[in-house]
């Protein structure tokens, strides 16, 4: 079983998703599917796809306007929510601390956090790939964890510039952040991919070692694009 998880962005509406929700109603899988939607749709009823947030706030409750609370997320049903997305991280300065601190939000909330890591051009070209994802995994993830997490490995120089590193690069970073969870006492935590991913190389991709799913952007958005992603592997 492999884990597909959509990331909407700021993007869609409550119709597109009870469209995209009844599209997979139908769908044959043993796949988890996942549904990352901005905020104003998560009262939408999923069926048997599970819906998450795209971020979280690290405070519980107070005058932090415009936050949303984990236990607010868990309030709408939502049981996932992403952390640390690149996006976030390059736009709003999100830290490895920021990220901890709104995963151990999360998972005290009972939401699953998404956590996210991966290295910008700049580091890639001063060689200093492995040495991001793994302080990324080693400081983002709460310490005493005792509950289910999952990681997506985001290379966040490929996001939305339709590049993909090669099946090496992939399979060398996964084989890393999945050692350094096992010698974090998380072994089995499930391992995402994410960065261009679309249904002419889901596959491929999901067919490397220690990738145990992908987290999916734009191809998320369009039944047509995201259902053969979800039942390209099962």
């Amino acid at each position: 079983m492999k884990v597909i998880a959509g990331n909407w962005k700021m993007n869609g509406s409550r119709t597109a998703l009870r469209e995209m929700v009844d599209a997979l109603q139908s769908v044959e899988t043993e796949n988890k599917v996942v549904l990352c939607v901005p905020y104003t749709m998560l009262c939408v009823d999923g069926g048997h796809v599970a819906l998450g947030a795209q971020d979280v706030s690290a405070h519980d409750h107070g005058a932090y306007t415009g936050e949303v609370s984990a236990a607010m997320i868990a309030d709408t049903g939502a049981k996932y929510v992403i952390v640390g997305h690149s996006e976030r991280r390059q736009y709003h300065g999100e830290t490895n601390d920021t990220v901890r601190q709104k995963a151990a939000a999360a998972i005290a909330a009972g939401l699953t956090p998404i956590i996210c890591v991966g290295e910008t051009m700049d580091e890639k070209q001063a060689g200093k790939t492995m040495d991001i994802i793994e302080s990324g995994v080693r400081e983002s993830v709460p310490s005493d964890v005792d509950a289910d997490i999952i990681i997506a490995y985001e290379p966040r120089w490929a996001i939305g510039a339709d590049l993909t590193p090669t099946a090496a690069e992939i399979a060398e970073a996964h084989k890393l952040i999945a050692d350094t969870l096992a010698s974090m006492g998380l072994g089995g935590t499930p391992v995402l991919y994410g960065a261009s991913v679309k249904a002419a190389n889901a596959a491929d991709i999901m067919s490397i070692p220690h990738v145990d799913g992908v987290l999916v952007g734009g191809a998320s958005l369009k039944p047509d694009d995201f259902i053969p992603i979800i039942t390209s592997v099962k």
